[in-house]
């Protein structure tokens, strides 16, 4: 089971190793950065910015996460976004990623094999359609615009991946983004005219495919007291019983001082944790409506499965200090 101290990392695009070796922070920015600059770029409206949407396949087992969804008139875009360096080809099945090291005296090449991101994207993106279809709201394949962006400028994809549209560059990027600027009028006048007309969603579609994307989850996200935050899944506390259709937010408040602590200690009792439970959706004047509240033991133990794990992880309710529930 991974311990406490491997996984105190800020969460960014990605956990695979293949993400992260030899990246440079200063040319490779992370995911909310990026989002920043789109939607300040192309001027699309807050409510047609989607990140890292989960989105569930057919069976509903499993919910792969779209790094970035934009909802405009011509059609929904799905967008994962890679911070990969290096040289990019196509061995079989699999990506081949190839990195130089520079050294004084000697250059070391590292090479690493990754999942086909392209084929990873498409699939996520027919089941974000098939979603929509389920969920009431169908919209034609042809609608679905599949997309891999490359930030770094140091990464250089082999003539073959060059020729792929759906794979955008970080050369591409900047006309890329402008063309979201370019089409803004054009995709409202198609949202006002029937869909069966401009061949676009219409306003109707629009709104009605942004009802279903606000309800997709994203990730939990849990804040540790040492200010660490961990993106995954809440799996559970033996103490606390919640129906996240109902809580969006979970709030500890541990014993502030040592000599408290100890006290409890000498009374021959457990420390305790103050857990508050918040309504979702009950933002107003007086601040979030609380759901309930309740007391527990400082080391009972909170289940969370970091994003990328393969396993559960627990820690000490003590060492949290909130849990915000994705839907």
């Amino acid at each position: 089971m991974p311990q406490l101290g491997n996984l105190l990392t800020q969460f960014h695009l990605t956990s695979k190793p293949s993400e992260s070796s030899g990246q440079s922070p200063q040319l490779s920015p992370t995911l909310p950065e990026f989002l920043q600059h789109v939607r300040k770029f192309t001027g699309l409206k807050n409510e047609d910015v989607y990140c890292n949407l989960r989105i569930p396949d057919q069976s509903k087992t499993n919910k792969d996460d779209i790094n970035i969804v934009l909802l405009t008139g011509h059609g929904i875009f799905c967008v994962d976004v890679k911070s990969w360096r290096g040289a990019v080809s196509v061995q079989n099945q699999n990506w081949q990623i190839k990195v130089k090291e520079q050294d004084q005296n000697f250059t070391n090449t590292c090479v690493e094999q990754t999942e086909d991101p392209l084929k990873a994207i498409m699939t996520k993106t027919a089941n974000l359609c098939g979603h929509l279809k389920r969920s009431g709201v169908p919209v034609r394949q042809s609608l679905f615009f599949p997309r891999v962006i490359f930030l770094s400028p140091d990464c250089e994809l082999d003539e073959e991946l060059r020729k792929r549209r759906e794979l955008v560059s970080h050369s591409q990027i900047e006309d890329f983004l402008r063309s979201f600027r370019e089409g803004y009028m054009a995709w409202i006048s198609d949202a006002l005219t029937p869909s069966w007309l401009s061949g676009h969603l219409s306003y109707k579609q629009m709104e009605s495919v942004r009802g279903v994307l606000r309800g997709v989850g994203t990730w939990d996200l849990m804040r540790l007291h040492c200010g660490e935050q961990l993106k995954g899944d809440y799996r559970g506390c033996q103490y606390i019983a919640l129906d996240r259709r109902e809580t969006d937010t979970l709030e500890f408040s541990r014993v502030k001082t040592l000599s408290a602590d100890s006290l409890w200690s000498l009374l021959g009792h457990t420390p305790q944790v103050t857990v508050k439970m918040y309504k979702r959706g009950s933002q107003g004047w007086l601040g979030k409506s609380l759901n309930a509240t309740t007391t527990i033991p400082s080391n009972t133990s909170v289940i969370f499965r970091v994003g990328g794990e393969e396993a559960d992880a627990q820690f000490p309710a003590s060492s949290v200090h909130s849990i915000a529930l994705s839907v």
